[in-house]
């Protein structure tokens, strides 16, 4: 860390920054939407409900997302609206911590979820003003390590205050509680990135910057059209990521379904932050020396491993099993894809290339959280969903394969 820039270091700080609300969403949220939601409705019933939340969050920004990033492409725009969709995130966040209904608790999650991943639109597309792109790989990967291991304090202390609850605290309020704890974190480790790190590739700024940001995501979709490359990777990202984070978001609301514990599900998670750390710093290093695109597919090969272990999950211990496998391949393919699609676009339009790298990502999220509901709601279990998602990283890895190794 002591031979980054100052910049690369306060881009790395808001993956740890952020990382800590992932692991709200993956966690403790929608764990305690379950213990109010099913005061009056099913089990499965509120994992189809959740499910539809969680879609509807991400596609409203997958729809909005190329023009946010057209948008933001043109000179001092970035941060200024980063600024924004932070401000909504921090604030739905802090007013969760606040409601005990369950419907206003989904109406909430889903604003506050449409600010954190706002944000990642933009924070991914600094990527390429804080650094050269040979040590793409190796910042981004930095990034997600060091997320996960730092997401872990707020968490943590959130958990022993659930846990423990201290001056005599329900279940609830230590909840609460720790969803500001998140919040400020989220915050503070924000500011460096704020103050450090400046658009360095942009568009100049003209009197017609709303139209024009409209017109030119057309131009965008025909330049990713007339290449190959490009397009295949685009298409192969939103079939792998779609598994990817529909694991990660669904993973406790699907170990719940099956009957493992919420205690376990919640410590099994947080070792994956654990075994995430030096596996992602060890992806970003594999890759400097083999390629990126074969360490990418090498990490799709082990989710479709992971696919067919959760189909027949049933046990506490093979959640556990789950966890670790996750960990090792979770944080090397999501920094790695950032990375690699970092190097092949346009810097100067990089907040709209990766407004489309998000959307793509975005649909995905709204398609594998569905693909969940439906089972939930039609097969009586999400089970079958999980197959699915196999079907998904089967067909990203084949279209990887099409990309020339040369493009590395």
């Amino acid at each position: 860390m002591s031979k980054l820039s100052k910049q690369e270091k306060s881009w790395i700080l808001y993956d740890v920054a952020n990382s800590a609300f992932t692991m709200l969403i993956s966690t403790t949220i929608p764990i305690f939407f379950r213990s109010l939601a099913e005061q009056q409705v099913s089990a499965t019933t509120a994992s189809g409900i959740w499910a539809l939340s969680t879609s509807a969050a991400v596609l409203i920004l997958a729809i909005s997302s190329p023009f946010l990033g057209a948008l933001a492409d043109y000179n001092g725009m970035k941060k200024k609206v980063f600024s924004v969709f932070l401000a909504i995130g921090v604030i739905g966040l802090l007013a969760l911590s606040f409601t005990g209904n369950w419907i206003a608790y989904l109406i909430l999650f889903v604003l506050t979820r449409i600010g954190y991943s706002a944000c990642n639109i933009f924070y991914d597309s600094m990527l390429v003003d804080v650094t050269a792109d040979e040590r793409m790989d190796r910042i981004s990967s930095y990034g997600y390590a060091l997320g996960y291991i730092g997401s872990c304090i707020p968490f943590t202390i959130g958990i022993v205050l659930i846990l423990v609850r201290p001056f005599g605290l329900s279940t609830q309020t230590a909840t609460q509680i720790s969803f500001i704890i998140t919040a400020l974190w989220w915050v503070g480790l924000t500011v460096p990135l704020l103050k450090n790190v400046h658009q360095t590739h942009y568009l100049e700024k003209r009197d017609n910057q709303l139209s024009h940001a409209f017109s030119r995501v057309g131009a965008t979709l025909k330049k990713i059209r007339k290449n190959p490359s490009l397009l295949y990777f685009i298409i192969a990202y939103f079939c792998y990521i779609d598994g990817v984070y529909t694991i990660i978001s669904m993973a406790t609301t699907y170990g719940g379904e099956v009957g493992i514990s919420s205690s376990s599900m919640i410590l099994a998670l947080l070792l994956t932050q654990f075994v995430a750390f030096p596996c992602a710093i060890f992806a970003g290093r594999l890759a400097e020396k083999i390629g990126t695109l074969k360490v990418i597919r090498a990490s799709i090969l082990v989710y479709c491993g992971i696919c067919l272990f959760a189909y027949q999950l049933d046990q506490s211990w093979e959640f556990w099993v789950l966890a670790i496998v996750v960990g090792m391949a979770q944080g090397g393919i999501q920094s790695l894809s950032r990375s690699y699609f970092g190097r092949i676009i346009p810097k100067n339009e990089s907040n709209e290339y990766f407004g489309f790298f998000d959307i793509f990502g975005k649909f995905a999220d709204f398609f594998g959280p569905l693909m969940m509901s439906f089972c939930a709601f039609i097969f009586g279990s999400s089970t079958y969903g999980i197959l699915g998602l196999l079907i998904l990283f089967i067909i990203g890895y084949i279209l990887l394969r099409k990309i020339p190794e040369a493009k590395e």
